[in-house]
């Protein structure tokens, strides 16, 4: 299959050449699969595999590109998209900077975040799986709802301008699983990233459920008042914040745009709490790494915050180009980011329950329905769902209704922090829209902030 790819990539380029055409090319090739619970049941089991080739077409300062869905039989078809690619550009507007066309020095090729095993998963391995993490804890008004997503992605490029070209391959799988309560309108949650199949352990999942199910049956459900908590993040609540991050934080390009909510003057300003430390690190192969960019350039471990210092903005190549600055390896699919653990000793929800506390602490596992309130001051909101528990002073266990958080990047991750687990969490962050992109954040299973507003709190679930 690599082979082949490779052969028509080699092969376009030449065809390109010989019509006198500027171009690059984009390969993406899944195999996606997925199976949806719902009331207790497989409500949905379908996959599909999907080959999409993007042609980009240059002269001069003009681009055009052009995207078909296309299977590897089909060359002459390919060749046609050449053509339109070619002709669509000699209609387009001119930028108004030199667009980069990468010239790569060799051929790459990774498959080392491939596991063949979990590419190849079947549908009763699948049903299996999620048997075993419901155990015994479905009831008759208990059902057990969720995801099971897996496949493989590779990603292959070539241009014009060199004989080379390059080639990843991953394997991928992320789980959701519900418990939700048909009469009281509860649910719980519990997640899974994996890149191998050894990654898959449903134990852990019913581990999860079968203690929240346990304080969502016996502990009280109240309002909560408004007000200052302490707050505990779960992995997913964090995930989601430092994805927040990422899209409003560190982009070179979105900075000159306006969009990003630190700024040129901050560079090797500390902005965050000390305890904070965020890398792009594509040696992590839970983050389905790519090891050089889509330009040639060789990544490596790329530090964006540093002991809370702001390191530096990522230029994506294009971004680079139009604002005359200096490319930093990231014209990929994803970052792969590392938030580095701390030294709490909790590893689980239960050894975090079992913590003597100073004060009343609100764990948040998951946030719901994130939006931006102010992109430039870095302001975000987002209701609580999902497992969120009120663990008293006196060592009692409340259930609040969904509380909502609206504060700034800057205070939760700022010199409020007090804390970060020694343990780490890999929380699947993909996307289920587009072209399969798996996507993940290493960091650590909680972070205890002090002092964060709660602005609404419900008067039930």
């Amino acid at each position: 299959m690599k082979e082949k790819i490779l052969q028509i990539l080699a092969d376009l380029r030449a065809y390109a050449i010989g019509k006198g055409i500027e171009a690059t090319f984009f390969y993406h090739e899944e195999d996606s699969y997925l199976m949806r619970f719902a009331n207790s049941a497989i409500s949905l089991n379908t996959n599909e595999h999907l080959i999409r080739l993007e042609i980009t077409a240059y002269e001069g300062r003009k681009r055009a590109s052009y995207a078909l869905i296309t299977d590897l039989g089909k060359l002459e078809e390919m060749k046609q998209g050449i053509d339109i690619a070619g002709e669509m550009v000699k209609h387009a507007q001119p930028l108004n900077y030199d667009p980069t066309i990468p010239v790569y020095t060799e051929t790459f090729v990774d498959e080392g975040g491939f596991d063949p095993a979990l590419a190849s998963l079947s549908n009763e391995e699948r049903l299996a799986y999620f048997n075993r993490l419901a155990g015994n804890l479905e009831t008759n008004d208990v059902k057990l709802g969720g995801i099971f997503s897996s496949g493989s992605n590779i990603v292959a490029a070539a241009n014009t301008r060199s004989e080379h070209s390059i080639y990843i391959k991953t394997s991928d799988a992320q789980v959701t699983a519900v418990l939700s309560h048909a009469k009281l309108k509860w649910e719980v949650i519990a997640e899974q990233s994996a890149w191998q199949k050894s990654d898959l352990t449903p134990e852990a999942l019913h581990d999860d459920l079968a203690f929240l199910l346990e304080r969502y049956q016996n502990d009280a459900p109240q309002q909560i008042p408004l007000g200052r908590y302490d707050i505990v993040f779960g992995p997913a609540a964090t995930g989601d914040l430092i994805s927040f991050m990422n899209w409003i934080g560190f982009s070179g390009g979105a900075l000159k745009r306006g969009f990003s909510c630190l700024k040129e003057e901050q560079v090797g300003q500390k902005v965050f709490s000390d305890k904070f430390t965020l890398l792009d690190e594509p040696a992590r192969l839970e983050t389905f790494p790519s090891k050089i960019d889509l330009m040639g350039i060789k990544r490596s471990t790329f530090p964006l915050i540093e002991n809370g210092v702001f390191k530096g903005f990522t230029w994506y190549q294009d971004d680079a180009d139009e604002f005359g600055a200096q490319p930093t390896g990231h014209t990929v699919m994803h970052k792969s980011l590392w938030l580095k653990p701390g030294d709490f000793p909790a590893a689980t929800l239960r050894e975090l329950i079992e913590q003597p506390r100073d004060n009343d602490i609100l764990y948040i596992p998951y946030l719901h329905y994130m939006n931006l309130v102010n992109p430039s001051k870095g302001v975000v909101t987002a209701s609580s769902r999902f497992g969120a528990l009120l663990l008293k002073k006196d060592g009692s266990i409340v259930v609040p209704y969904n509380v909502r958080v609206t504060q700034s990047l800057f205070d939760i991750f700022g010199d409020k922090v007090a804390w970060m687990s020694k343990a780490e969490t890999v929380n699947n962050t993909s996307s289920s829209y587009g072209a399969r992109n798996p996507t993940s954040v290493i960091l650590p299973t909680f972070i205890r902030v002090n002092d964060l507003e709660i602005s609404h709190s419900n008067s039930s679930y």
